[in-house]
């Protein structure tokens, strides 16, 4: 049986748990920070909507490029990139300001999130691919749920600066960690796609490819709701300390990560379309329970339940990502449009929770989140044809 090359996946693997702990740790402090500097609702949706409509721009190129240049020249310049652009930070005194480090951050991030995602379906064995996503996935979900922790503490303790500080720092320990461990290009292009880029034409007309695409921007939508607007929600309705909103963001993004490996391995056994579904409904119920939050403890269950269903539902949806891109040998492309989707939802929730913010009042950005995946579900079990896997 193929194995793992356990090497390139670990250097993957600590090197984006380093990058994405720096983002955990900046990130949920954002929109207080924003909002001291006198942002509304709408410019604080654009803080979050700038890395994404950058990303989004720029994802398509750089997945496709890999496919036939190669991993690694992408990956270590982005780690560099993204360390650099996190210092700018720490210098930004105007909300203009942030809208626009943002954005340059999103470029950064689209040569780092496809290509290494890219890179795990390329190593990953036939009929591993729910648990080496699984497995994959549990770096970002690790770095996510410590970073608003320790990025909480810092700024209860120093100050944001220091947290942007760190943000670069861990950004560059990533750096380091690809540039003398992976192995040099010549030796990649033996295990990463070769050939013509597939053509995208196809990808867009691909039924599949799009309910998987909707699928995972409902959840992105739903995320970028919770992390523009309930570190607000607490702090305004619940008068909760930065390093209680640390906790709070840290929970679902734990409890998700913590499933994430056991549901990779289910998912290489049963219908990974079932486990999706099922994930799908609980996060629509757990979004929508944030409006009816009466008490801090309610925030904490919801934020719980939002974790457990985005545990189940994604190692799966990673999986048939994986699966359909080595059955039409675009690993990078249909990684560019996984994470296009991830960009694209974090955008439409942080800027339509702004919006309705603005216009009626914060509470009801959680049910339009619960909507969207509802109705992106639906369009997910269509696209994907229950009959075939």
């Amino acid at each position: 049986m193929e194995k793992l090359d356990k090497k390139i996946f670990g250097t993957l693997f600590f090197s984006i748990f380093a990058a994405v702990t720096g983002v955990g740790v900046v990130v949920p402090l954002l929109p207080i920070y924003a909002h001291d500097l006198g942002a509304s609702g709408l410019y604080i949706g654009l803080i979050f909507g700038s890395f994404s409509i950058s990303r989004t721009i720029f994802l398509p190129w750089f997945g496709r490029l890999s496919d036939v240049k190669g991993r690694k020249p992408f990956i270590v310049p982005g780690f560099l990139a993204y360390a650099l652009i996190s210092l700018a930070f720490i210098f930004s005194k105007a909300v203009s300001t942030l809208i626009v480090i943002r954005f340059f951050h999103g470029i950064a991030s689209a040569m780092l999130m496809p290509v290494i995602q890219a890179y795990i379906g390329d190593i990953t064995p036939k009929g591993r691919e729910g648990i080496t996503m699984g497995m994959f996935n549990m770096s970002l979900f690790m770095g996510l749920s410590l970073g608003p922790l320790i990025g909480g503490i810092i700024k209860d303790h120093f100050s944001l600066q220091t947290s942007f500080f760190c943000m670069g720092v861990l950004a560059l320990i990533g750096f380091f960690l690809c540039l003398f461990l992976l192995p040099p290009t010549q030796s990649e292009k033996g295990i990463a796609h070769q050939g013509q880029p597939f053509s995208w034409k196809t990808l867009v007309y691909d039924w599949h490819i799009a309910g998987l695409f909707l699928f995972r921007f409902a959840y992105v939508f739903c995320v970028g709701i919770i992390w523009a607007f309930i570190p607000l929600y607490a702090d305004s309705q619940f008068a909760a300390s930065s390093s209680l909103i640390g906790i709070l963001i840290m929970l679902g993004v734990f409890v998700s990560g913590l499933i994430h490996l056991p549901m990779g391995y289910l998912a290489d056994r049963i219908s990974k379309r079932l486990m999706v579904v099922i994930g799908g409904l609980t996060v629509s119920y757990a979004i929508l329970s944030f409006a009816w939050a009466e008490r801090m403890a309610d925030l904490i269950q919801a934020t719980i339940l939002f974790g457990l269903g985005g545990g189940i539902s994604m190692p799966a949806l990673m999986a048939m990502a994986v699966l359909k891109g080595s059955r039409i040998t675009a690993m990078g492309s249909i990684m560019a449009l996984m994470t296009m989707a991830h960009s694209l939802g974090m955008f439409s929730g942080a800027l339509m929770g702004g919006m309705m913010m603005d216009f009626f009042q914060l509470q009801t950005a959680f049910p339009l989140g619960g909507w969207v995946m509802l109705v992106c579900t639906g369009l997910f079990i269509a696209g994907t044809n229950i009959k075939k896997n």
